[in-house]
């Protein structure tokens, strides 16, 4: 058919389809003027209603069974034979079933949703009454000019492009839902992430300022070891350079004893020296007296007293040249305690402040790691940068929202 009239369509075949088509418009036009505007006020609209229910749930339940038998028919045929057109065949025939039961289920669930017999619905049929009457006038009056029907051809093409139209529309809206479901979805997802993320940061927050008190309380315990450490050394120093000076006190003041024994001694000898030399006299055989040559051994005596002074003087001056020798010692091991004790703390103190930051530098970097690897994650999941070419679907998603809006 293309438009154009055929053979049969010249002479009494025309004037007889056009006579039809007549009595077509005449019948739609009284149709549409005898067609009440609501079929709710009618006794007998729940027997209509119940009438199309029934016949939408048979035809439910006969395609159920068609689909069930060919299913029955698929399941047998794989086991009994192994012809792969039959198979294609079988197969075909579930899939054509399978969406006549869609279609069929479909529209019976349109149909529960939707009372056959409000005003709504009889507008529809009317509008639809009006078109076909229309299109019929245009075809009558075309066969009888031109004996064409290119007036109905265009009705159908221009209704099949509406329907097109419309499911596009219906396509595009499901998309948009889907979509917006998805992308619901992944908020869910990324809100999910987000809150993990922040529980982890938090966590590890916590992590580190007990690490940071635990750090504290171990630098304090220490330098508080290290000071009792040092005052208990310098305080053993001290306790040991005490008992050496009351050592060497005690060694003075013994020697000093043992100086005035000898001087009393020496004295006491010396009195009686002079004594027994003033008084000692010996009568010789011939009447001479005859005196003792002690001088002798007083100047023996004195020059052993001069020598034993001597000797004990020097001891004393060695003792006192080693006691200030140990003394300046000590004050020497003192400061050189005091500055080992200081270089000590210095380098404990430069130790803990490098690893303090051998670990902040760990910190910062973990950290940085996971900032580079959230912010890749956001760019692939938002499609910044070099992976803006999902930016694409993005805006498909748009236009089906707006196309959704529009209608």
């Amino acid at each position: 058919m293309n438009g154009t009239a055929s053979p049969m369509l010249g002479g009494v075949s025309a004037i007889h389809v056009a006579t039809v088509l007549e009595d077509c418009v005449d019948q739609l036009a009284v149709l549409g003027r005898i067609m009440p505007a609501s079929y709710e006020l009618r006794p007998d609209v729940n027997e209509m209603v119940r009438e199309e229910v029934s016949q939408l749930v048979e035809g439910q339940r006969d395609l159920e069974n068609k689909y069930q038998s060919v299913l029955v028919r698929k399941l047998e045929l794989k086991h009994t034979t192994k012809n792969a057109g039959k198979l294609a065949e079988v197969e075909e025939d579930v899939l054509s079933t399978g969406r006549d039961l869609k279609n069929s289920l479909h529209t019976f669930g349109r149909t529960l949703r939707q009372n056959p017999v409000t005003g709504d619905n009889i507008a529809k049929v009317q509008d639809d009454r009006d078109f076909v009457q229309c299109v019929m006038v245009n075809t009558m009056d075309e066969l009888i000019h031109n004996c064409s029907f290119q007036a109905l051809l265009d009705a159908v093409h221009s209704e099949k492009q509406r329907k097109a139209s419309l499911q596009n529309t219906i396509q595009k809206e499901e998309n948009g839902r889907k979509r917006v479901r998805q992308l619901h979805k992944q908020l869910i997802d990324v809100k999910k992430e987000k809150e993990m993320e922040m529980q982890q940061r938090n966590e590890m927050i916590a992590h580190l300022k007990d690490q940071l008190q635990e750090m504290k309380a171990k630098t304090n315990m220490e330098g508080k070891y290290i000071k009792k450490c040092a005052e208990v050394a310098v305080t053993q120093t001290q306790k040991r350079c005490f008992l050496s000076e009351k050592e060497m006190k005690d060694e003075i003041e013994k020697l000093q004893r043992q100086i005035d024994e000898e001087t009393r001694a020496n004295a006491e000898i010396e009195s009686y020296l002079r004594t027994h030399h003033a008084s000692q006299h010996i009568i010789g055989p011939d009447g001479r007296v005859i005196s003792m040559d002690l001088s002798k051994k007083v100047e023996v005596w004195m020059e052993k007293y001069e020598t034993d002074v001597e000797d004990k003087q020097r001891e004393l001056d060695i003792l006192k040249a080693s006691k200030a020798k140990d003394l300046e010692r000590l004050q020497d091991l003192t400061k050189l305690y005091k500055e080992y004790e200081q270089v000590v703390v210095e380098d404990r103190i430069a130790k803990e402040k490098e690893r303090r930051r051998a670990e902040q530098d760990n910190i910062e970097l973990k950290a940085s790691i996971r900032l580079q690897a959230w912010w890749r994650g956001i760019m692939v999941r938002k499609g910044f940068g070099p992976y803006s070419k999902k930016k694409k679907k993005g805006k498909k998603g748009k236009k089906g929202k707006k196309g959704k809006k529009k209608k």
